[in-house]
C-alpha cells in the first residue's frame, strides 16, 4: 500500500484558520483545536516518514495506522469545509423593518446552531483522534523503523551482466558515447573528462555506462565501477573503489579508516595514475561532490563517467548526456527478439517485422506505450511470451499497462525499479505526483490548469508570508520535469513548457500507488472497487454509459474531486475561488466582483451584452494572470486594469476578427508584470513609456502591436534585462529610414525568439546583438530588402552575429517584385544560413513566395 499523507496538509492550515478567523467559536472548543493541531502536526511527521518507505519495508500495523489517519484526515477536512462554508453565508438582500427583525433574528438562530454543531463535531474528531493515537500504542507501531527489505535482489542489478549482444540498439549509443568521452579514439593525455548520462529510469543508462567500461577499460592503469544508490554508505562506496582499483587493498575493509583517510589514500593512488571510474545512480549532488574529493587530476588522464535520473544532478556533475529513448526500428527488434526469438530466421540477424501478420497492429499499439524504454519493452515481451498468440489475448495485456491493474512478476520489478525515483522525493512531490491518476493515459495535460488543481486540494503550502502558491507550484512542476517523473511538451518556439504527459510506464506506476493509497478512484470500464472504499477523488475516463450505473452504486458524498474526460462544465460555491477557466461560448454573469480571492481569470469574453462587468472586474485586486477576448472596446477597460496592480501577465486580443477596436495608451502595467500580449486588433499608437528597464525590470515576454514604431523604441526594448521572447507587429514602419531598423551590440541580452512582423525592410543584426537568441522569425518585403542592399552594397542581415541561431523563418511579401528578384533573395537568404556555424534551418513563407522553388 503506498503511505500518502491524505489532507492533513491542508487540514492543519484550516484548523489555524478556525483559530485565527472570525467564526464565534463555542467556549472551549478553541483549546480542542488547539490540541488536534498539535496531534496532527506530529502525526503528520510520522506519516511523511512512513511514506518514504517502499510498501514491502512497512509493517502490517504501520499500515493500518496509516489508513485510518489518512481517511480521519479526510473527514476532517469535509467537516471544516461544511462548517466555514455555512458559518460564512452570504448575508440575504437588505430589507427593512419587520422583515429585517425576523430574517436578523431567523439567522442568529440558524449561526447559532451552526456553532453548536461544529463543537460537537470537533469533540467527535478529537476522540476519533485520540483513538488512532492509543490504537498505535497499545499495537506498538514502529511508525517506519527500518525493516529488512524482503526482496533478495535488486532488479537493476540483472542490468550490469546482460551480454550486450542481447541488447538492441546499445552498440551504437556506446560507440557515440565513447566518442565523446575519447579524443581521436585514444586516452585523453593530461586532461580529464567527466560526463554524466541522464534519463529516465529503466532507459538503460547503467547498462550503457557498463557497456562503455568494459569496451575501453584496456586503456588504462586502473578501473573502478561503483553504484551510489539512494542511501549510500560513503565508507563503504570508497573502500569498493580503492579495492577495484588495485588487489592490494584486497583488506581494506578490516582497517579502521574514516572518510577522510580514505579520501586521502584514493588522491594519493591515483594521482599520476590513467584511471576510469563509473559512479552509478547518483540522487544526491551532495554525496557527488565527497566523492569527487577523493577523485584528483591525473597528469596522465582520466575519464569518469557518471548516472543519474535528475538533470539538475547532472548539470551539476557536468557534460549531461541525455540518453535517449530506442528508434521505433530498433524498439520494434527488441520487442520481436524477445518474444520470438530468432524463429523463422536461419541466423542471429534481428527481427524487423512481426512473424505473425495478425499481431502488426496490437504490436504497435504496445510500442507506442513503451515509448522507447528498453525496460519497459523487456516487460512487456516478457508479459506476451506467456500469453497465447492471439490478438485478443495481446489487447488485453496492452490495456492493462497504464492503469495499474497487471500484476504479474515482470510488471512489479518494473515498478520497483520506477519507484526508487517515487520514494526518492519529498513528501510533497510525491502527492502531487500521484495526482496525475485523474488523467487517462497519453492525455496532454495543460501545465496551469494542473498547477491550480494542485492549489485546490491544498497540495501547496507556503511557509513564507507573501508567498505565491502557483509560483511555489510551478517550482513542483519543474522539479518533477527535472527528476525525469513527468514529460515536458515545449511550446511553438520549442523554448516555453505550456503542457507536459506522463510515460505510460510511470502512469502504471501511480496508478497502482494511488488505487492501493485510495488517493483516485478511476472509472474505466475495467475496475472492481471493494464496496467498503469511500470515494475521495472520481476520475471517468472513457464516457461509457454504463459508468452511471455503477456511480449509483457508489458513495459519493465526499468526492472532492470529480475529473470528466472530456471535460464538461461544473457548477461551483464560489466565494473562496483562486482561478477562472471559462470557454468563451460562456457570458460570465454580473457579480464577478464578489470573487475577491481570484488570481487567475482565462478567456473571458467582453462585448456588448456584458460591458458593465468591467466594473466589477477592478474589484479583483489579487489577480495575476487575466486574459481577455474582446468582441468591441470600452474605455473602461483602461481604468479597470489600471487597478490591478498585482497583474504579472495581461493577455487582451480583438475576436471575430476585428482589426482595429481601440488602444491602450492610457494604461501605465504595474511593477512586477512579467507577460504582455496585446495582439489581434489592440494596438499601442507607439511604444508605451512604462516600457523600459527601469519600470517592468521584470518583463520578459512581450506579444505588442505598436503602430509606428522607432529607431530608439528598439533600442529601448533591447535594454530590457529579463526579456525571453519578443513579437512584434508594426502598422506603420516606413518612416523615412532608408537603412532600417538595427539591433546593436549588447542589445536583447537574453532574448530567445524573436518575431518582426508587418516591417517594410528587414531587420538588420550588428555583432553582439541577441547572443542567446536561437529562434527568429522575420517578416519584409522583396523591395524593402532590395533598398537595403542598394544602401549597403548587399544584403547581409547580419546573421552570423547571431551566434545562438537554430531556426530562420521568413515571410516574403512580393508585391511589386519579379520571378529573378525573389530568387536572388532566396539565394541570399540561403547562403546566410549555411556560411553560419550552426547551420540553423531555413524555412520560407510558402504562401508569401509565388511562382518559385521552396526550402
Amino acid at each position: 500500500m503506498a503511505v500518502v499523507t491524505g489532507a492533513l496538509p491542508s487540514v492543519l492550515a484550516k484548523l489555524g484558520d478556525l483559530l485565527i478567523g472570525e467564526y464565534k467559536l463555542q467556549k472551549g472548543v478553541k483549546g480542542e483545536i488547539i490540541f488536534l493541531k498539535a496531534e496532527l502536526e506530529s502525526m503528520k511527521g510520522a506519516l511523511e516518514k512512513l511514506s518514504s518507505k517502499p510498501a514491502d519495508e512497512l509493517d502490517i500495523q504501520d499500515k493500518i495506522w496509516a489508513k485510518d489517519l489518512r481517511e480521519l484526515s479526510y473527514d476532517i477536512e469535509d467537516s471544516i469545509d461544511t462548517f466555514m462554508v455555512r458559518g460564512k453565508a452570504s448575508q440575504s438582500a437588505k430589507l427593512h423593518g419587520i422583515r429585517k427583525f425576523i430574517d436578523r433574528s431567523v439567522g442568529l438562530f440558524r449561526k447559532a446552531k451552526i456553532r453548536h454543531g461544529i463543537a460537537t463535531e470537533i469533540r467527535d474528531i478529537k476522540s476519533r483522534v485520540v483513538e488512532v493515537h492509543e490504537r498505535r500504542r497499545r499495537y506498538d507501531v514502529s511508525l517506519g523503523v527500518d525493516k529488512p527489505s524482503t526482496a533478495a535482489v535488486d532488479p537493476r542489478l540483472f542490468s550490469q551482466y546482460t551480454e550486450i549482444e542481447e541488447l538492441v540498439g546499445i552498440v551504437e549509443t556506446r560507440d557515440e558515447l565513447i566518442n565523446i568521452v575519447m579524443e581521436e579514439n585514444e586516452v585523453p593525455i593530461q586532461k580529464g573528462k567527466i560526463v554524466t548520462i541522464v534519463g529516465f529510469g529503466g532507459l538503460g543508462k547503467t547498462t550503457l555506462a557498463h557497456a562503455v567500461f568494459d569496451k575501453i577499460r584496456p586503456g588504462f592503469d586502473c578501473c573502478a565501477s561503483v553504484s551510489v544508490s539512494q542511501t549510500p554508505d560513503l565508507k563503504k562506496l570508497l573502500k569498493g573503489i580503492l579495492y577495484q582499483l588495485d588487489k592490494k587493498y584486497e583488506d581494506i575493509n578490516e582497517k579502521p579508516l574514516d572518510e577522510g583517510q580514505l579520501v586521502n589514500e584514493l588522491r594519493k593512488f591515483l594521482r599520476r595514475k590513467r584511471y576510469f571510474i563509473v559512479i552509478d545512480d547518483i540522487w544526491d549532488i551532495s554525496v557527488w561532490r565527497m566523492i569527487k574529493c577523493a577523485l584528483p587530476h591525473s597528469d596522465a588522464g582520466y575519464i569518469i563517467i557518471t548516472t543519474t535520473r535528475n538533470s539538475d544532478v547532472a548539470e551539476k556533475v557536468g557534460s549531461p548526456y541525455n540518453m535517449k529513448p530506442l528508434s521505433q526500428n530498433n524498439s520494434r527488434k527488441l520487442l520481436y527478439k524477445r518474444i520470438f526469438g530468432n524463429e523463422g530466421k536461419d541466423n542471429n540477424e534481428d527481427i524487423e517485422k512481426c512473424p505473425d501478420a495478425e499481431l502488426t497492429e496490437v504490436s504497435e499499439r504496445i510500442l507506442k506505450k513503451c515509448a522507447g524504454v528498453p525496460l519497459a519493452i523487456i516487460t512487456m515481451a516478457s508479459l506476451l511470451a506467456c500469453k497465447p498468440r492471439n490478438k485478443m489475448d495481446w489487447y488485453e495485456v496492452c490495456n492493462c499497462i497504464g492503469t495499474g491493474l497487471e500484476n504479474s512478476i515482470d510488471v512489479e520489478n518494473m515498478r520497483k525499479i520506477l519507484s526508487f525515483s517515487y520514494y526518492n522525493m519529498p513528501s510533497h512531490l510525491r502527492t502531487c505526483l500521484l495526482y496525475f491518476s485523474v488523467f487517462p493515459e497519453d492525455y496532454k495535460i495543460e501545465k496551469h490548469r494542473l498547477i491550480w488543481m494542485w492549489i485546490a486540494e491544498g497540495f501547496i503550502q507556503c511557509e513564507k508570508h507573501g508567498e505565491s502558491l502557483f509560483d511555489l507550484g510551478e517550482s513542483y512542476f519543474n522539479e518533477l520535469i527535472s527528476r525525469s517523473m513527468i514529460q515536458p511538451i515545449h511550446g511553438y518556439n520549442n523554448d516555453t513548457i505550456y503542457e507536459c504527459r506522463v510515460h505510460d510506464m510511470v502512469l502504471d506506476l501511480i496508478c497502482s500507488l494511488s488505487s492501493e493509497g485510495n488517493f483516485v478512484t478511476i472509472l474505466n470500464g475495467t475496475d472492481h472497487i471493494p464496496p467498503s472504499n469511500t470515494i475521495r477523488r472520481l476520475s471517468l475516463q472513457n464516457g461509457k454509459e454504463h459508468l452511471s450505473e455503477t456511480l449509483e452504486t457508489k458513495r459519493l458524498q465526499q468526492v472532492r474531486l470529480w475529473s470528466q474526460v472530456p471535460w464538461e462544465p461544473i457548477s461551483l460555491e464560489l466565494k473562496h475561488l483562486m482561478c477562472l477557466y471559462t470557454d468563451l461560448s460562456i457570458r460570465v454573469p454580473n457579480g464577478i466582483g464578489s470573487l475577491t480571492r481570484l488570481e487567475e481569470m482565462s478567456e473571458l469574453l467582453i462585448d456588448d451584452s456584458n460591458m458593465d462587468i468591467l466594473e466589477e472586474l477592478g474589484w479583483l485586486s489579487e489577480l495575476r494572470v487575466l486574459r481577455i477576448a474582446l468582441g468591441g472596446w470600452n474605455n473602461n477597460l483602461v481604468e479597470c486594469l489600471g487597478k490591478l496592480q498585482k497583474l504579472r501577465e495581461l493577455s487582451v486580443w480583438a475576436r471575430g476578427g476585428q482589426t482595429n477596436i481601440g488602444g491602450l495608451d492610457a494604461w501605465v502595467a504595474p511593477r512586477h508584470l512579467f507577460s504582455l500580449s496585446t495582439r489581434w486588433g489592440c494596438w499601442f499608437s507607439t511604444l508605451p513609456a512604462w516600457i523600459n528597464p527601469s519600470l517592468v525590470p521584470d518583463l520578459s515576454k512581450i506579444f505588442i502591436g505598436i503602430r509606428v514604431l522607432q529607431q530608439a523604441d528598439l533600442d529601448i526594448l533591447g535594454r530590457l534585462p529579463a526579456l525571453c521572447y519578443l513579437e512584434m507587429q508594426v502598422e506603420h514602419e516606413d518612416l523615412g529610414i532608408p537603412s532600417g531598423f538595427l539591433v546593436g551590440a549588447d542589445s536583447f541580452p537574453c532574448l530567445l525568439s524573436c518575431e518582426f512582423r508587418g516591417f517594410v525592410r528587414p531587420v538588420l543584426f550588428q555583432q553582439g546583438a541577441m547572443p542567446r537568441l536561437r529562434t527568429l522569425w522575420s517578416w519584409f518585403s522583396v523591395r524593402g530588402a532590395r533598398e537595403i542592399a542598394n544602401s549597403y552594397g548587399g544584403l547581409d542581415l547580419g546573421l552570423m552575429n547571431l551566434p545562438s541561431l537554430q531556426k530562420v523563418s521568413v515571410g516574403l511579401d512580393c508585391n511589386g517584385a519579379n520571378d529573378e528578384e525573389v530568387k536572388e533573395l532566396r539565394a541570399v537568404l540561403s547562403h546566410g544560413t549555411k556560411i553560419h556555424p550552426n547551420r540553423p534551418r531555413l524555412w520560407i513563407n510558402r504562401k508569401a513566395v509565388k511562382d518559385t522553388d521552396n526550402e
